[in-house]
């Protein structure tokens, strides 16, 4: 790899923070979900109600102990940290004209530690926690007010920060809110509560819509304020495959992949919708609040490298005589088993050279530079004589990180860089559970809440401290 390449680690705001309700913080998407797992989903309930348990009030208490955790990300090596800013840290209610100060001196401080150890930050604006006074008041991103405020708090923390940080990431993960057979990523990727009837996809389009619009504000904004800044979009990466050799297969798999995956990307980075959305559109009879104004918006600002999450591939199949399964990719019609490839306890195909595919996929799709901001491996973590023995996740990231070098240096795909998911222990956003461990660091929290929140390396935080140190030369 590149001298320069970034390693790192990411996690999210309102899944490590905590401290959700400290100086002048307001409510956020995050903080109205309740725990759940893999059997019974997280309940998004109609503010804070008693007697339920809400996880991610208390995330692993990173607000407390950020300092102590930079340090151990500084003995790991790491070259960059990706987080987000918790919107509703810095713009309680999320419409106000005047940040709050104490939410901005908190991120001031966090970049300044990062520094410190000569930490790049990586800054995601929108990472599931928009203020959850927006969805009461305006029904989230259904409502083109929206522009207004995001942008508002973009411009704030990107004047703010305009010399702590140079990668910037817009909206996380906005293509998974087409997943509209689960409630949660419609609420979490844009504060949509589904009415009773309405067509749900026209709903998220135009959402989508009015986020593509103030992501493309925010690259030109931000280009102003600091012309080295370098800014991203950020899509859920997970490649379909057909099931046979089939052409109906085959394009059945590419219709799909083009409606969950590359739309998003295609208009950040190319700044126009491709004919193949419009189509769909006009079929469906929707016709959606995009002004010619919007569309010149999009065109002057793409973005400047297209940023992923990797986990998991899927699977499609046209023949209605093949049986289909429910799974993460259940939303996607006809789904099925890949029996070529093993899962996680959670159910999730594990694919390495899956990784491969999208960054060839991606780098000839666009010619941009690539950055793979989340990859990594859920699982129920033992601490056996204070120490926990993780090989199962050593093998999944160096399996990985392999086919992410043989991209680099085989096919010449331009990468800038890796961060593994919940490098230390996160709040589980799809379930809300903290058995559903990440991290190259242990974070003592159960999921009753209890727990002392002490740190614990893990043997997968020597490996990775040595995969940096040899700049991904695995052994």
């Amino acid at each position: 790899m590149k001298k320069d390449f970034l390693w790192g680690g990411a996690v999210a705001a309102h899944q490590v923070e905590g401290a959700y309700n400290v100086n002048g913080k307001g409510l956020s998407i995050a903080d109205v979900m309740t725990g759940g797992s893999r059997e019974k989903a997280r309940e998004i309930t109609d503010g804070i109600l008693d007697g339920k348990y809400y996880p991610n009030h208390e995330g692993i208490r990173f607000y407390d102990h950020y300092k102590e955790d930079i340090k151990l990300f500084a003995e790991m090596g790491f070259k960059c940290f990706r987080t987000s800013i918790a919107w509703s840290r810095i713009f309680p209610q999320g419409d106000e004209e005047k940040p709050n100060e104490a939410g901005l001196l908190f991120y001031d401080e966090l970049f300044d530690e990062l520094h410190k150890y000569n930490i790049e930050p990586v800054v995601t604006l929108s990472h599931f926690e928009m203020p959850y006074e927006l969805v009461k008041k305006y029904g989230g991103w259904r409502s083109r007010k929206m522009i207004i405020f995001f942008t508002r708090f973009a411009y704030t923390v990107m004047e703010r920060y305009k010399n702590k940080v140079t990668y910037w990431l817009t909206f996380n993960e906005i293509n998974n809110q087409m997943i509209v057979t689960n409630n949660l990523y419609a609420f979490t990727n844009s504060g949509i509560v589904f009415e009773e009837g309405e067509d749900k996809e026209k709903v998220v389009y135009q959402a989508a819509h009015y986020q593509f619009a103030a992501s493309a504000l925010v690259v030109k904004n931000g280009h102003e304020i600091n012309l080295d800044f370098q800014i991203g979009c950020m899509i859920a990466a997970s490649p379909l495959y057909p099931y046979s050799c089939n052409p109906r297969d085959i394009l059945l798999a590419q219709r799909q992949d083009r409606k969950f995956n590359l739309f998003f990307a295609d208009v950040h980075a190319r700044g126009y919708y491709p004919a193949y959305i419009k189509k769909e559109w006009e079929r469906r009879g929707y016709e959606l609040d995009i002004t010619d104004a919007d569309r010149e918006i999009l065109l002057n600002g793409c973005v400047d490298f297209i940023g992923f999450s990797y986990y998991l591939s899927g699977v499609l199949c046209a023949d209605p005589e093949v049986e289909k399964v429910g799974n993460d990719l259940e939303a996607i019609p006809d789904a099925v088993e890949n029996p070529y490839l093993p899962r996680t306890p959670w159910g999730w195909a594990i694919d390495p050279e899956g990784l491969r595919y999208v960054l060839n996929q991606y780098y000839e799709r666009y010619g941009l530079p690539l950055f793979i901001v989340e990859n990594g491996f859920g699982y129920e973590d033992k601490i056996e004589d204070g120490k926990i023995h993780d090989e199962n996740r050593i093998r999944f990231l160096g399996n990985h990180i392999r086919e992410m070098i043989k991209e680099a240096d085989e096919d010449g795909v331009d990468v800038l860089g890796y961060t593994v998911w919940g490098c230390i222990d996160p709040v589980s956003f799809t379930t809300g559970e903290m058995r559903k461990r990440y991290g190259f660091i242990y974070a003592d929290k159960k999921d009753d809440g209890t727990g002392t929140y002490e740190r614990i390396k893990k043997d997968s935080f020597y490996w990775y401290q040595n995969v940096i140190r040899q700049n991904g030369i695995i052994e």
